[in-house]
């Protein structure tokens, strides 16, 4: 039989079948750095709980996580007060402590952002507005001089300059937030190559049926990012959303051009537009990153231009949600598609910043899919989504600075877990 403990609501452990044998009283779906932040803190505020992950690639942070631009964000772009800006700032704060104490290569470099012409002063205003409000350290004005100081190759009329930005490899991250689930806790595992499948519910207990076999769990939490919605669908949930999955390509500088571009710079970013805008990222293995764009992706988990499924372009086209986003920003759409398949274009757009680049400093590289969250009437879902049902918490929108903000995320998770299944300490 399974040996009923503490932890538990006294209520629940009456009615407990002593013949079931549980598995984990936590288990996590989706091995990115969201869910595995998640499973980090709950292993830290209840030591005693067993969690497991279950991942279904053959390797953590296989998807958003390991396909991001490596930006750790200062978190001025948000609304002063908003769950995003709040998780960004304390996340970032978090996140620089955790990379220091575990060793995982990271900098803190700055950014400037940059204006490059008149009708974009208004958006420097308002984001240097927002930092303020948000007590962002450090943020200061800059003019065309102080742009050329800091950055000679950039040209631009005004702009801000970021310290506390930084680069920092998140895969890295989320290996070491896996180690240490795996390390601490009561039997805590963390599972690669396990996709789930099903839920077969009980009255105080699940059975997740994977590829690999079947494990009976407590409580269930959702953090299956470009799938969360199927998930959450598995279980029953109507999400009251989609994911739609927009592929964003990169280009990197040659080895001659990547003086260029000594940290990170980025565009004056268009609030009417759902998207940052083409920047220059130096990663944390000394490469110069440009992009990206943000073109609709046939395939959630497609990194290549004319990677196709069927299965998701079907869920993403039919559903009317994408159309009223297409109608809305088709203008800016087809611009992107363009520039997609246009080398010439996609240039263009980088000289915006950097005028002196030619088309020898560029060459393709890498792709991310970003999971966008859209609601039935093509509104872009900004800030989190959390819903609970019966035993279980799906995480349906983590928005962009996830990773940032992954451990802030990970302990509002936890919080909402510790409240919602009565997890005791």
């Amino acid at each position: 039989g399974y040996c009923m403990d503490r932890r538990l609501d006294p209520a629940i452990q009456g009615f407990w079948m002593t013949n079931e044998r549980m598995d984990f009283d936590v288990v996590v779906v989706g091995g990115g750095i969201v869910g595995l932040a998640s499973a980090y803190k709950i292993t830290l505020s209840h030591p005693d709980i067993r969690v497991g992950v279950l991942e279904k690639e053959d390797k953590l942070a296989a998807h958003q996580t390991g396909h991001n631009s490596g930006v750790i964000h200062s978190g001025l772009y948000y609304a002063p007060g908003s769950t995003k800006a709040q998780t960004c700032i304390q996340g970032r704060k978090e996140l620089v402590a955790f990379a220091k104490k575990h060793q995982i290569p990271h900098e803190i470099c700055g950014k400037i952002i940059v204006a490059t012409r008149e009708s974009e002063l208004g958006d420097i205003e308002r984001i240097y507005n927002n930092a303020v409000q948000s007590n962002i350290e450090g943020v200061e004005k800059i003019g065309p001089d102080e742009i050329k100081e800091i950055e000679p190759s950039c040209q631009g009329i005004a702009g801000l300059q970021v310290p506390c930005t930084g680069i920092i490899d998140f895969t890295k991250v989320a290996e070491k937030l896996g180690e240490l689930v795996a390390e601490k806790g009561n039997g805590n595992q963390v599972l690669t190559s396990h996709e789930v499948r099903g839920f077969d519910k009980h009255d105080f207990y699940t059975k997740v049926v994977t590829n690999r076999g079947v494990f009976a769990a407590r409580y269930i939490i959702n953090c299956a990012g470009l799938q969360c919605d199927r998930v959450a669908r598995l279980d029953s949930v109507s999400p009251g959303m989609r994911i739609v999955p927009f592929r964003g390509d990169y280009y990197e500088l040659t080895e001659k051009a990547k003086e260029k571009v000594k940290a990170l710079i980025y565009p004056a970013p268009d609030p009417a537009l759902p998207f940052l805008g083409v920047h220059f990222t130096r990663t944390i293995d000394g490469l110069v990153e440009c992009g990206p764009n943000a073109v609709f992706s046939f395939k959630r988990e497609g990194y290549g231009k004319t990677d196709f499924s069927w299965p998701d372009t079907w869920d993403s086209l039919s559903y009317p949600g994408l159309w009223r986003l297409f109608l809305r920003y088709w203008r800016y759409g087809l611009g992107e598609y363009v520039r997609a398949f246009s080398r010439k274009l996609f240039l263009r757009q980088l000289q915006r910043l950097v005028p002196s680049l030619q088309d020898e400093d560029i060459k393709p590289c890498k792709a991310g899919v970003r999971a966008q969250a859209l609601d039935r009437n093509g509104r872009l879902i900004d800030d989190f989504r959390i819903e609970r049902h019966r035993n279980s918490l799906h995480v349906l929108n983590a928005p962009s600075p996830a990773a940032t903000a992954s451990l802030a995320i990970g302990g509002h998770i936890n919080q909402i877990a510790t409240e919602y299944f009565r997890l005791k300490d």
